[in-house]
């Protein structure tokens, strides 16, 4: 059973929280319903490390407004960590479990209904933000890009519709990669989970390789028991491209370049 969480103050997030409800049942704070079960938080998503002292579901799935500088528009999803400090939210130097075989599904659904956002860009984002501590796979999906689209209930209510039909199948499972490289918008990582026949765990992009010594690196495996694979941007890694390549040598995981 998955928790799906919006934060009440964030207006996409409570729009997509509030289209879904309307197919649940109300007990108390909590929204019932057969796959999964919703809640609205006070505090903010990315700072929900302390959702399991409280709720006990097998994965958290994080309803969201997506901002960025340049404004684009843009549907996005994401799994959460931090490879240095915590700015947002989360524990520095940290990342969570993510939810790969529900982040690809939710991102070929989002994909195939890709005519019905013809303005907005469909991508996924670098591993980034919080929550980082939760021992569950988490995952945000998030609508963007200003205070225009988090308020738009139709558009809310399109994409809380296939959130909705996502949450109500069984994943397909895919072997899963880890990846590293690519800016935090990876093209070609969002072409390999919407088109081939990988899941994706952690995505650590170029920007922040610099961070990645042993100890990060271990704990990147620990949190993405499933990866059977490393794909690498090849191209993009820089002065860190041997860095990697060392580490990787001391796992099972096969190296793919892409």
């Amino acid at each position: 059973m998955q928790l799906l969480v919006a934060y009440q103050s964030d207006p996409a997030g409570s729009n997509l929280a509030h289209h879904i409800s309307q197919n649940m049942k109300q007990d108390g704070e909590i929204y019932r319903g057969k796959n999964y079960d919703l809640v609205t938080i006070p505090t903010p998503a990315i700072s929900a490390d302390w959702l399991e002292e409280k709720y006990h579901y097998d994965g958290f799935v994080f309803l969201s407004k997506h901002a960025s500088e340049n404004r684009t528009l843009a549907l996005t999803c994401h799994s959460t960590g931090n490879f240095s400090e915590a700015l947002f939210g989360g524990r520095p130097r940290q990342v969570a479990i993510p939810h790969p075989h529900l982040q690809k599904s939710y991102m070929q659904v989002l994909w195939e209904k890709r005519n019905d956002f013809t303005k907005f860009e469909i991508t996924i984002e670098a591993t980034h933000h919080g929550p980082t501590a939760l021992n569950k796979p988490a995952l945000f999906i998030e609508v963007g890009t200003t205070e225009k689209q988090w308020n738009d209930k139709v558009l809310c209510g399109s994409v809380a519709t296939i959130v909705e039909d996502v949450m109500s199948m069984t994943p397909q499972k895919n072997d899963v990669a880890i990846c590293f490289g690519g800016t935090h918008y990876p093209e070609k990582f969002t072409k390999e989970l919407i088109d081939g026949q990988y899941a994706l765990g952690t995505v650590v992009p170029k920007h922040a390789l610099d961070h990645i010594d042993e100890k990060l690196f271990s704990h990147i495996l620990e949190r993405n028991k499933e990866a059977k694979r490393a794909l690498v941007d090849w191209s993009s890694l820089g002065k860190n491209k041997q860095k990697i390549i060392s580490l990787l040598e001391t796992t099972n995981l096969e190296m793919m370049r892409v």
